[in-house]
């Protein structure tokens, strides 16, 4: 018999295994140690204001900005032309005895962009005395405020009589006072008064023309025996007819801009 040889295949060993040491191969890759000042990451988010020149901090801005945006209609109302406007233009509607025509929409929107018209000068004087030096960082807020109601005082106290002033003055336990010393407390009640006088004044001189056509129809119609036709029916045709041949809306608007210039 001849004996059986096995042949037994050395085993292999992997070019890694045989440079590496075995406590390289089982050991993870060691973590970095957390610093004294390492930490979760966090965003954080203020309104401190900080960098900037002005004394107020940017939450107390956002308050302000949002308080003048509440009361922005009123400040468009009662502190600018609009006041005299409207009104004239709504007595122009009653006179005529149209009281849906125009309508209030178109009466507003008119009023409107006239007071933009009338208050572009003032509104320019606030951007380039009080806002671009604000944004710019060249004035503090407080100041910033201060001389933004520079402009708007000086137009309000052109329109205002010295006797409302006065009045108001010495309601408030004021003793005399400079005219650039007048606070604003004083002066938006006072302009407000004038410019309902001044209103008013100018819707009285609007209806005498078409109060003397009213008269001359009644009369005639009178005189004629027509006791039971309306005035109105004849008087309207009348009035209107008159409005447009003196060119009425035209003339109105220009008393009113003129009105502003003096």
């Amino acid at each position: 018999m001849v004996p059986r040889i096995s042949a037994q295949t050395p085993p292999v060993r992997s070019p890694t295994a045989a440079v590496l040491p075995n406590n390289l191969l089982a050991a993870p890759a060691p973590t970095p140690a957390p610093g004294p000042n390492a930490g979760p990451f966090r965003l954080n988010i203020g309104l401190e204001g900080a960098g900037q020149n002005g004394d107020v901090s940017v939450a107390v801005q956002i308050v302000i900005v949002m308080t003048l945006l509440s009361v922005a209609p009123s400040i468009v109302l009662l502190m600018t032309s609009f006041t005299r406007i409207v009104i004239v233009l709504g007595f122009v509607r009653t006179a005529l005895g149209t009281p849906s025509a125009p309508s209030n929409q178109i009466v507003v929107g008119l009023s409107l962009f006239l007071t933009f018209f009338l208050m572009g000068p003032v509104v320019d004087r606030v951007n380039n005395e009080a806002l671009r030096p604000f944004l710019d960082g060249k004035l503090p807020a407080m100041d910033a405020m201060e001389k933004a109601t520079v402009p708007l005082k000086q137009f309000m106290l052109k329109q205002t009589r010295t006797r409302d002033l006065e009045y108001f003055l010495e309601l408030g336990g004021y003793g005399p006072t400079a005219v650039k010393d007048l606070p604003m407390r004083v002066v938006i009640p006072a302009f407000v008064i004038s410019e309902l006088q001044t209103a008013f004044q100018m819707g009285f001189l609007l209806f005498l023309p078409f109060l003397v056509v009213d008269f001359l129809v009644s009369s005639v119609l009178m005189a004629l025996g027509m006791m039971m036709m309306p005035p109105v029916t004849i008087a309207l045709p009348l009035k209107l007819l008159l409005f447009v041949l003196v060119d009425g809306w035209h003339l109105v608007v220009r008393s009113l801009v003129q009105s502003f210039a003096t």
